[in-house]
Formats: C-alpha cells, structure tokens, sequence
C-alpha cells in the first residue's frame, strides 16, 4: 500500500473514532446527572406529535446528506453515482467526525473523492468550492436572520470564551468568526474567480518575511490549489453554481432545523425562527473546537445557548439527542462503510493495474 493510503488510514483507527465517544458520551451524563429533574421526565407528554416531530427531525438528517450527494453530483458534473456519492459523503462526514472542527476533514475528502476516479485537479477544486459554498451560505444567512430576529434576543449573555489571552462573550466571538469568514470567502473569490496567479504571488511574497519564511513551501501549494480550482471552475454557466448552491442552502437548512423539530417534540411553542438563528452562533463556536467533531463542546454549547426553550431538566436529554441523531451516526455508518470502499477503490483497482501492465503475448497458430 502506498504512503497515501496508510497515512489516511490512520485517520480511522479505533482509537480516532473512540475518543470522541467517549468525549461526548462524558459530557453528557455529567450534565444529565448534574441537571437531572425527575419532575421534569415524568411531565413528558408522549403524544402523536412527539413522534411525528422525530420523524421530522430524522427526515432532515436525510435531507442534510441528500443535499450534499446533489452538490457533489454537480461538482463532479455526474461523474460520481448516486450510490457512490452516499459513500464518499458518509466517509467525508465520518472524517469531520473524528477530526477537531478547526481541522476538518478535508484532507482526507481529496483522498476519497480522487479514489473514485475524479482527477486531482478537480478534486482539488471541488473540496475548495464546498468550503466556499458553506462560508457563502453562512455569510448570507447571518444578515437574513439578524434583520427578521434582531440582535436583542440572538446572543446570550451567559459564558465567557478566552481567545489570544482576552475574554470575549458569545458576541464577540460571533464578531470575530464571522468577520474571519468574510475575510476568508473574499480571499478565496479573488484567487479563484479574479487573479489566481497574482494570488500566488501575493503569498509567495508575504512568505518571504522571516517569522513565516519556513512556511513558504506551503504557501506555494495553496496557491497552486487555487490555480488549479480557478481553471477547472471558470467558464461555469449560472445554473451551474444555482444548483450546487441550493444543495449547500438546503444542507444546512437540514441541519439546523433537525434542533426545532427535537425541541418542538417536547416542548409546545417557542421562537422557532430563533431556535434556528442561535444555531448560526453555535456554529461559529463548534468551528473553532479544537475536539474531534465538536464533541464534549458541542453538549456545553447546546445547554448554553437552547437552553431558555426547553425545561432545564430537559436540556442535557435533549442535547444528548441532537448528537445522537446529527453526529453519532456518521461515526458508526463510516466505520461500516469503510472496509467495503477500500476494497472497491484501492485492492480492485490495483489488481486491474497489474492486470493491465502484463505484456499482452498472442497464441501461437497451430
């Protein structure tokens, strides 16, 4: 097996996918027990809109990950099946499960979607346009919510983060997210849409100050990745970029309203409009978790900001829940999946090679 292989196996070994378990598993029976409130369990009212709620929120899950085959047929301009869209975005997913959120599982989706017969270049350039699709879809969301919920009621007033030695409150933390997201989606248009190669040596030039100079050969690499998405992704008609755009639009719209569909389950009423604008704050500090998949973080930050929609006895349950519907299940469905692909991709693949390179000797006549 080659350096690339064993080094992306090493992503999924037991110990990667039994952390994070253990993380959010952790956390969450200690807020359950902390908070636990008898009352509160026993008050349930288990009636057919609870399980019609569930069912809602399981069927967002299913729309989540359809959104996301759709994007990647798009990127891919059908290249990848249906069925082997399902597999390259559970291992994705699975990837992003068992890596810290600030790492993502990118380097791991080049790899997967490359096995599938998608060339490097475009590989490139479809793991790099997904992420600027979801900050584009972030960055035009925000603005929608804050104008229809305002900002009295979006942030909370209760937690303190530490970020470079100084406490900021979830606003400030909001602040500086998606002001680095703004940033970083404009890098990204200019390289890839307006001057990739000026781009290049814009970083190439910034390397060269001391401080940073050991990177250089890096940067040389991320340029070349723009280079290379600017030329597979220029020239796209319009509907082109509709459609993968409405995959990412209805992706994360799944994702967020799987959260109203389990708080509607048990809980009558409540703002559901900003139910789902707080998610847009969660995000900003799940993106900055440095555990695998937002686990054990992602718990605290559910009590913290849904926590006034729900009866505090309820809360740590229904967290519990979120993660057990929204995040567990790619790390289980991966681990099942994997085994399988790899022989698809890599064994058959190169026995076909070897196949291939015998040299071809005709029968001789009788």
């Amino acid at each position: 097996m080659d350096k690339q292989h064993n080094k992306v196996l090493s992503y999924f070994r037991f110990r990667r996918i039994i952390i994070p378990v253990i993380l959010g598993l952790g956390v969450a029976t200690f807020l359950l027990v902390r908070n636990f409130d008898r009352d509160a369990f026993i008050g349930i009212n288990w009636v057919w809109q609870s399980y019609f709620f569930i069912f809602l929120a399981l069927l967002m899950m299913v729309v989540r990950d359809v959104g996301y085959m759709y994007r990647l047929r798009v990127l891919t301009d059908g290249q990848i099946s249906w069925r082997r869209s399902f597999d390259v975005i559970m291992l994705w997913e699975f990837a992003s499960a068992i890596t810290p959120s600030i790492i993502g599982g990118s380097a791991i989706a080049l790899y997967i979607v490359n096995k599938e017969g998608v060339s490097m270049g475009r590989t490139t350039a479809i793991v790099m346009i997904t992420a600027f699709l979801d900050e584009l879809f972030y960055i035009l969301m925000v603005p929608f919510i804050i104008i229809l919920v305002g900002t009295q009621n979006l942030f909370t007033t209760e937690g303190e983060y530490v970020f470079l030695n100084t406490k900021f409150g979830t606003q400030g933390i909001f602040v500086m997210g998606y002001l680095f997201i703004l940033v970083l989606t404009t890098i990204i248009v200019y390289g890839v849409f307006i001057n990739p190669r000026g781009f290049k040596l814009l970083l190439l030039t910034i390397f060269k100050l001391p401080l940073i100079r050991k990177w250089r050969t890096k940067a040389a690499e991320t340029g070349n990745e723009i280079i290379i998405t600017s030329r597979e992704m220029k020239g796209k008609p319009f509907i082109f970029w509709v459609k993968a755009f409405a995959g990412t639009f209805f992706s994360w719209t799944g994702r967020f309203l799987v959260v109203n569909f389990l708080i509607m389950a048990f809980v009558s009423g409540g703002d559901q409009l900003l139910i789902y604008a707080r998610q847009l704050i969660m995000w900003v500090i799940l993106l900055i978790s440095p555990t695998p998949g937002g686990s054990g973080v992602a718990e605290f930050v559910f009590s913290g900001f849904l926590g006034e929609f729900i009866p505090a006895g309820l809360t740590p349950a229904l967290g519990l829940m979120w993660r057990l519907v929204s995040y567990y299940p790619y790390l289980f469905i991966g681990a099942i999946i994997l085994p399988g692909w790899l022989r698809r991709v890599y064994i058959k693949k190169k026995e076909t090679k070897y196949i291939e390179s015998k040299e071809y000797v005709p029968e001789k006549p009788v």
